[in-house]
């Protein structure tokens, strides 16, 4: 059996454990980013994982781990860096329409060349810090891989939420610890993610605004 097929075969193993179903071509694109990546790492460094069977579960199964805890049609991933985990996730889940944030030029760079040379057509990359980003509507999910402590990414992201939208931040270890920076309007699930061939931890935290009670003023309450 030939190195390209063997990967292929790992991959579609991974995502079938993680319950997820590949449109076709998606299998060969995200190997496809693999490669681009690849390329670009020798030159650019945009990545500290260089070797490919590692990349296969820390950048393609890692980020797909998270894919069933999306919600609604906008996707905001910020801190993108070299696309993860919205580049792999806009390749197996074309239905949604996905934002690549990040304030690195040259990590950007490398996002839109990967997302025209894949044939991403429901992806977008911005270049910009989180903080002064502002579209004109929000987002039904923010998402962000190791981007910050969660006071930090709660603060400098809720602004970007569409009503009811949640935040998703992708952890290692436990990050119970993190979670005493969270406001109390806030409400905070964590989950622990099982990733394919991978032997470290994984945790997903879900933040969403809790409900005010009944009779309360809300202009009282913090934002």
């Amino acid at each position: 059996m030939d190195q390209e097929r063997a990967e292929r075969l790992r991959l579609e193993a991974g995502v079938q454990r993680l319950g997820i179903v590949l449109p076709p071509e998606a299998a060969a694109r995200l190997l496809g980013l693999l490669n681009e990546l690849e390329r670009w790492n020798r030159a650019y460094n945009l990545t500290a994982v260089r070797e490919r069977e590692a990349m296969l579960v820390l950048h393609l199964l890692d980020s797909l781990s998270v894919l069933s805890a999306l919600q609604g049609t906008q996707v905001l991933d910020i801190g993108t860096g070299a696309g993860f985990p919205g580049l792999p996730l806009a390749i197996a889940d074309p239905g949604r329409h996905y934002t690549l944030l990040d304030s690195n030029g040259k990590k950007i760079r490398f996002v839109q060349h990967a997302l025209r040379r894949l044939a991403v057509d429901n992806a977008s990359a911005v270049h910009a810090r989180v903080e002064d980003y502002r579209p004109a509507q929000g987002f039904d999910t923010v998402i962000g891989r190791a981007f910050a402590p969660a006071g930090r990414f709660l603060a400098g992201c809720s602004h970007l939420l569409a009503p009811g939208g949640q935040i998703l931040m992708m952890k290692g270890r436990d990050p119970l610890g993190e979670l005493t920076e969270v406001p109390d309007d806030w409400h905070a699930q964590v989950t622990a993610l099982e990733v394919p061939e991978l032997d470290q931890a994984r945790h997903l935290v879900r933040l969403t605004r809790r409900a005010p009670a009944p009779g309360l003023n809300t202009g009282n309450l913090k934002t």
